[in-house]
């Protein structure tokens, strides 16, 4: 596993500039979020312009040791005035649309950073990953209504994941249609289970929609684990804290994962930290660093 962390976590810097800095801290992946100032014109729903920046990234990345996996939850890229909109269940057709063609221009951006990166060391991810999730259904449709809409717009995004060799993150998300770990594995098997499309779990979801115990929860689900985010929680309050604040155990979830098998990055998301984003990989970093096996964990340099 690679200690690893978000983009939507850093602030104050552009994230380019912070890639050497978490390396040096220790960090092996990151999370990248399409966002304004970061790849934002995939929102059209195309890389078309963007070669010269991706070519930056895959070289900055290589350089560093780092992978990457790309996330697609950015607050306000496609629609200024309403957090995470429109998604796979919004009500109209167009709009549904519109997120359908941004998650396979993501798709396509996940590919392309790591093409060409040659032969693959052991503590790597095996695929390029994009993480996605399901929306909040925001109109008065009845369930089979919605998982239709949802079904739907993942169709075309799983044919083109799997024509890049991408795997899918799907990522439960407290308030939105698919909230739990078992409501992830229903949309799976109405899929028809597609190999490409995986699980990204967040620890501190599990906490907060009270999946307990959340080992138990977990442990049969690693194999389908394809990305993991960190951030600790209280039961029933979806609300990010720093590593030890809360209540996850991640004594035990971390050892769990390493024993399944995982073998991608844990990416640290505190976007809510983002204006002290460096006093917090640091102190993310040792935490993470206890808990992981020390093969796993490259000492860090100094910032202060």
């Amino acid at each position: 596993m690679r200690p690893g962390f978000s983009t939507n976590s850093i602030g104050d810097v552009p994230p380019a500039d912070a890639v050497a800095i978490l390396a040096d801290l220790g960090y092996r992946s990151l999370a990248l979020t399409p966002d304004h100032g970061l790849f934002e014109e995939i929102a059209t729903g195309s890389l078309a312009g963007l070669s010269a920046e991706i070519d930056h990234w895959r070289s900055l990345l290589s350089a560093k040791g780092m992978a990457c996996v790309i996330e697609s939850g950015a607050r306000h890229l496609l629609d200024p005035l309403h957090k995470h909109e429109p998604t796979l269940v919004s009500p109209d057709p167009s709009a549904r649309q519109r997120r359908v063609d941004f998650l396979l221009a993501a798709v396509d951006l996940a590919a392309e950073l790591n093409a060409n990166s040659g032969a693959r060391s052991a503590t790597e991810p095996s695929a390029p990953c994009l993480s996605l999730w399901s929306g909040v259904g925001r109109d008065a449709a009845d369930e089979p209504t919605i998982l239709d809409r949802l079904c739907t717009g993942l169709r075309p995004v799983i044919e083109r994941a799997t024509k890049r060799g991408v795997r899918l993150g799907f990522e439960p998300e407290p308030g939105m249609v698919i909230d739990t770990i078992a409501r992830w594995a229903m949309l799976r098997d109405r899929l028809g289970n597609p190999p490409c499309l995986g699980l990204s779990v967040d620890l501190g979801h599990l906490e907060c929609m009270g999946e307990w115990p959340l080992a138990a929860t977990l442990a049969p689900l690693v194999p389908h684990v394809v990305n993991v985010h960190v951030d600790d929680m209280l039961a029933c309050r979806h609300d990010h804290l720093p590593l030890g604040a809360g209540d996850v155990d991640f004594a035990a979830l971390l050892p769990l994962l390493a024993a399944g098998g995982y073998d991608g990055g844990l990416h640290v998301e505190l976007p809510r930290q983002s204006h002290r984003w460096l006093d917090t990989a640091r102190e993310s970093f040792s935490f993470l660093a206890h808990h992981l096996p020390p093969a796993t964990v490259h000492s860090p340099r100094s910032y202060r």
